[in-house]
Parts: C-alpha cells; structure tokens; sequence
C-alpha cells in the first residue's frame, strides 16, 4: 500500500506539473499572439503631403511631427510632463499657441520663456475620479473645460500605459478635432491595445513608429521593445502615398531615445 500510495502520489505531482507547464504555455502562446496580432496593426502609412519633422527633445522626449500640417492649429495638449517640456514650448513658441499641460504625479513646473504653459495638477484617464488623492478626468472634459471644444487641435501624449483606457474613452467626435497626436504606446500583451489601434486608424493614419531603446528585449517578437512613439495624422488632413514605402524604425529625423544604450531598430526592420 505504501508503495501504490507512493507512485500514485508521484503520478498526481507529474500530472499537476504537466498541467501546469500547459497552462503556461498556453498563456505564453496567446501573448505571443496578441502580440502578433497588434504588430499587424501597426504598420505605418507614407503620406504624399507630409514633411516629417522632430519637435521636443534630440534624443528623449522628442516626437515626430508633419510639420507641414501643423499651420492652423489652434490649441496644443501635453499630457505627461515630468520636469520638461520641451515638445510643448517649441510648438506654443513657433505657433503662438497655448499649451495646455496635464501631470498630477509630479510637483514639478517647467517654463518656457516666450511661450504659453498652462500647468493642470490633473491627469488623463477614462473618467472624472480621485486615485489616491490624484485628479484624473477625460481629455473630453478637459478640451471642453479649456474652451477648446471647436478649435484644431494637436494632442501629445507619453502617460505610461495610461493611454490605453484613455483613448477608448475618448468620444469620435472629440477625436476628430485632433489634428495630429505624437503619443508613446506602452505595453505589447494586452487585447485592449488592439481595440484602441484599431478605433484611432477609423480616423487617422498611422505615419510613424519608433521603439524606444531604453525598452529593448529579445523576448516580445517581432516587438523589439515594449514602449514606442507613433505618430497619427487625422485623415481629413493626410493624403496617402501608396507608392511610397513608409518611414522605416530608427530612419531620421527619428533618434534613439537614450544615447548611451544600444538601439534595437534594426530588430523591427527584421521582422
């Protein structure tokens, strides 16, 4: 009997490893196929009518921009702050207009002497509530707040993954007033990153994608990193150019977000 015990034991600890290691590899396997499925999703466009320029920063905190299709915009947004904004003062200063500023993780104020900052202690989420003493309300409200709910917009957006239920919460009409919106994407696993592509490309084109280096991992294929910068031009304003391949990861004006790290572009180029 202690030896039937034994084996029985022994085949029930194998048959709980077994099924085990079958859970995880098939949850491995539907990670590996949500991501392929959003990869899918995010191959960029080349415009006939767009003059891709940087905006921000040299390396961190620069975005691309159609510099050409900025003329007429009436109001900026920033969305994620930490202590600079140097996209939002290059384009209040070189467009003369105000940008309205949103962070409430952060005490911290830039300036932007000749240009127009107005700083919101408040954050962007899929609805009005307070998060452990933080104020988050929806870009809706926020535009409307401004007066902005008429004007063209440009909207940047770098929030660390809070982009997701943001963006799904976002109505199509206030989206349509968003000229272009420079944004880092955070995260390559999850179903709603599909639903909120697949919602933005009903009206915009996807014109760029860069990965930021400081993300850098031989495990999420085809992703070589788990956060990137994409930048989405409204369709009522671009023109698509199919006889042109789009920009290509890693291609100027795009620049590796940290200069001291190894780039993983290529690793995109390859998949």
């Amino acid at each position: 009997m202690r030896i039937t015990s034994t084996i029985s034991l022994g085949a029930l600890a194998a048959a709980v490893a077994l099924s085990a290691a079958g859970c995880r590899k098939s949850k491995k396997q539907q990670r590996a196929a949500l991501r392929a499925a959003l990869w899918k999703e995010l191959q960029p466009v080349a415009l006939k009518n767009c003059d891709l320029v940087r905006f921000g920063g040299s390396n961190d905190g620069g975005y691309l921009m159609c510099g050409n299709l900025i003329e007429g915009v009436q109001s900026t947004y920033s969305y994620g702050i930490d202590t600079e904004d140097n996209w939002g003062c290059e384009m209040s200063k070189r467009f003369g207009v105000p940008v309205h500023q949103y962070d409430c993780f952060t005490p911290h104020r830039p300036t932007c002497e000749g240009g127009q900052f107005h700083y919101n202690n408040e954050c962007i989420g899929a609805k009005a509530e307070t998060i452990e003493g933080r104020p988050f309300d929806t870009l809706a409200n926020q535009i409307k707040r401004n007066g902005d709910a008429t004007k063209r917009l440009v909207v940047k957006i770098d929030i660390e993954g809070a982009e997701w239920e943001s963006l799904m919460a976002t109505p199509p009409e206030v989206l349509d007033r968003i000229d272009q919106m420079p944004m880092e994407l955070h995260g390559v696993h999850e179903a709603r990153s599909i639903a909120v592509v697949q919602k933005l490309k009903q009206q915009f084109h996807l014109v760029s994608v860069h990965f930021n280096n400081y993300g850098c991992s031989p495990h999420i294929g085809p992703f070589p990193s788990d956060a990137y910068q994409v930048l989405w031009v409204n369709k009522r304003l671009a023109e698509v150019d199919p006889s042109k391949p789009a920009i290509a990861p890693g291609a100027p004006p795009q620049a590796p977000d940290a200069t001291d790290r190894p780039d993983c572009q290529t690793l995109a180029a390859s998949r």
